[in-house]
């Protein structure tokens, strides 16, 4: 997992590279690339809203808000699975990750 303000230093001088860490290779690329290529502010503006969307639903995850804290809206513009999930993967964090203790077991899994 890449640091956030190491994410935000590489966006700043390539847009497409930080898109790439947080939603890979698909259609939000594309889209950088091409916002990037037509200007370099729009190609920004576009990472930068991934990005913010990316760390948002990542802590409402991890907060077991289940990334539904804006009434179950997806955010427009999002076609990465990997930012609209925060990084989970499609799956949220078992219940008690990072806290410590999960019911039943004997730990939550590995804390942040």
């Amino acid at each position: 997992m890449i640091s956030g303000i190491l994410l935000v230093i590489i966006t700043i001088f390539l847009p497409p590279v930080g898109v790439y860490l947080i939603a890979g290779c698909g259609a939000d690329l594309l889209i950088n690339i091409l916002l990037t290529c037509l200007g370099y502010f729009p190609g920004h503006i576009h990472a930068f809203y991934l990005e913010y969307v990316y760390y948002k639903k990542r802590d409402e995850i991890a907060a077991g808000r289940g990334g539904m804290g804006d009434g179950g809206r997806q955010p427009g513009g999002v076609y990465s699975q990997n930012v609209l999930n925060g990084g989970y993967g499609g799956q949220a964090p078992a219940a008690g990750y990072g806290q410590g203790g999960a019911y039943g077991t004997m730990g939550g899994g590995p804390a942040h």
